[in-house]
């Protein structure tokens, strides 16, 4: 365990790294109640001995950041959050909240003398009830849109200052068809994940009980959509022909939280606490490789964080943790998945349950050409595996083989 209440943790929804390494920041967005908002809390140097943290929440959150679900870094100093809320001006209105954009710069954001609203530097109107969000590039932004049920691109493009009204740039388009169904009760999300190396968005289904991944580079304008708007846009259109299917159906009782990592991906279940990894490489077919059990009931987003550990937050238990792969921190580990080799996925070593005797353990890529190869005598100490490249790979112990994942 990293941070609880005593953090200022209050239903911790989500967390992103800061993606500047010099900063070591993990940001966690906290729900709060709608009619304050969301806020914030940064941990500085997250899980060392000279950890602090910082709660902050902008004084027109009430709008901006109402219920949120979702917290992601751009690559530009700025992140994104997607509030909760039906209505972001709570008045019974129309269905009027969407993505919000915000500078990480600690001068600009929640720092009192900015623009007339806050320190927001924009947000979009056509998202409600938003489920989570995932990055681009730029100010561009993938959001799972709660009340329609789509995939939806937010481009904000030109923000417009801290604190200040104009949205007219932005471009807005919609991928429909999918039909996503949020938690009722609206309160675990369904979280996305962008793969920038392919193009395809990840997604959560969480009503549904899957995870289904949408091919961005797919698809066309097809004419303007018909949801709204309740305000200009440069562009607010559908898009037909795009290329979307549905990738894990099974085994999932309350996903909530996407990560990927290499040719990984890491799904959080809320219901009973595991971290479900499955192969996303190319020919991998989605096989579910293991399951890291932590035990966190109420686990909600999760990141892979440049250390190569697993960060998550839990919403019930208020509580930001990790999974040390090595030496498993603050939680319990067993891939059931995999009942000879440990941890799964490993990071520096690979430890073997029950070596055969007189046994030679042999590493394999997805080619089929030798890595390493150890005798199972030696191996009861761990194999070091620190100089293996990060993906999966077969790895045979006797007459025995089995899929292991190296991550980082």
């Amino acid at each position: 365990m990293v941070g609880d209440e005593d953090e200022d943790l209050l239903t911790p929804r989500d967390l992103a790294w800061h993606p500047d390494p010099a900063r070591n920041e993990i940001w966690v967005i906290n729900k709060d109640v709608s009619q304050t908002g969301g806020s914030t809390v940064r941990f500085f140097n997250p899980g060392e001995p000279n950890q602090t943290h910082l709660w902050q929440r902008d004084p027109n959150a009430g709008h901006f950041m109402s219920l949120p679900t979702g917290i992601a870094m751009g690559d530009n100093g700025n992140f994104a959050t997607s509030p909760g809320i039906f209505d972001a001006n709570q008045n019974g209105g129309d269905p009027f909240t969407g993505p919000t954009l915000w500078s990480a710069d600690p001068t600009i954001y929640a720092f009192p003398g900015q623009g007339p609203l806050g320190s927001h530097l924009d947000m979009l109107h056509v998202n409600p009830q938003s489920q989570g969000i995932a990055h681009d590039r730029w100010n561009r932004y993938w959001v799972v849109d709660g009340h329609v049920g789509d995939v939806v691109m937010n481009d904000f493009r030109v923000d417009h200052g801290p604190g200040n009204t104009w949205h007219g740039d932005a471009i807005i388009r919609r991928y429909g068809g999918i039909s996503i169904q949020r938690d009722p009760n609206d309160h675990i999300p369904s979280h996305c994940e962008l793969d920038k190396r392919t193009g395809w968005l990840y997604v959560v289904d969480h009503g549904n009980q899957r995870v289904l991944r949408l091919d961005t580079r797919s698809g066309s304008v097809s004419g303007p959509a018909t949801f709204g708007p309740w305000e200009s846009y440069v562009e607010y259109s559908n898009v037909s022909g795009h290329t979307w299917e549905t990738v894990a159906t099974t085994g999932l009782v309350q996903p909530a939280g996407i990560a990927i990592s290499g040719d990984h991906l890491l799904v959080s279940d809320h219901a009973n606490g595991d971290i479900v990894v499955y192969d996303i490489s190319l020919g991998g077919g989605f096989a579910e490789l293991g399951r890291i059990q932590t035990g966190s009931i109420g686990i909600m987003g999760i990141e892979v964080g440049p250390d190569g550990r697993i960060w998550f937050v839990n919403a019930t238990t208020r509580q930001l943790a990790r999974v040390n792969l090595d030496e498993t921190v603050g939680v319990e580990m067993s891939i059931a998945a995999v009942p000879g080799f440990y941890p799964n996925p490993a990071n520096e070593r690979l430890f073997v349950k029950n070596p055969e005797t007189g046994a030679t353990i042999v590493l394999r890529d997805a080619m089929g050409r030798l890595v390493l190869q150890a005798s199972a005598a030696s191996a009861r100490n761990g194999i070091d595996v620190s100089g293996v490249a990060p993906g999966t790979y077969a790895v045979s112990m006797g007459s025995a083989s089995y899929t292991i994942v190296i991550a980082r």
